[in-house]
């Protein structure tokens, strides 16, 4: 079992910047490829990006390609989402997860486990 706890979401300005955590207990998080997601209200949820177990492979939906970097630390468990040039747009719940199979894309099979989801609010 796996659980993930999502953090560093909040309210800012149009062109700011902001970097969640998500944190997982137990020791096998270098074994699980990682993913970010977000739900804005009335829409369906969308990934965001995935990272595989090592973290050479990262992948971004085309909205937040050059602008959000995943990126993963296995000594901490922690998985992190750098948001810049953040737009009013990016406004949604932001959730991470994590998948025993393997990462070979921004689309990955089935996600074991999801965090509780933190608050991401860009003001024009």
């Amino acid at each position: 079992q796996v659980q993930l706890v999502e953090s560093g979401g909040g309210l800012v300005q149009a062109g700011g910047s902001l970097r969640l955590s998500c944190t997982a207990s137990g020791r096998t998080f270098s074994s699980y490829g990682m993913g970010w997601f977000r739900q804005a209200p009335g829409k369906e949820r969308q990934s965001v990006a995935t990272i595989t177990r090592s973290g050479t492979g990262t992948y971004y939906a085309n909205s937040v390609k050059g602008r959000f970097t995943i990126s993963r630390d296995n000594g901490k468990n922690t998985v992190y989402l750098q948001m810049n040039s953040l737009m009013p747009e990016d406004t949604a719940v932001y959730y991470c997860a994590a998948t025993s199979g393997v990462v070979l894309g921004l689309v990955t099979g089935r996600w074991n486990y999801w965090g509780q989801g933190t608050q991401v609010t860009v003001s024009s």
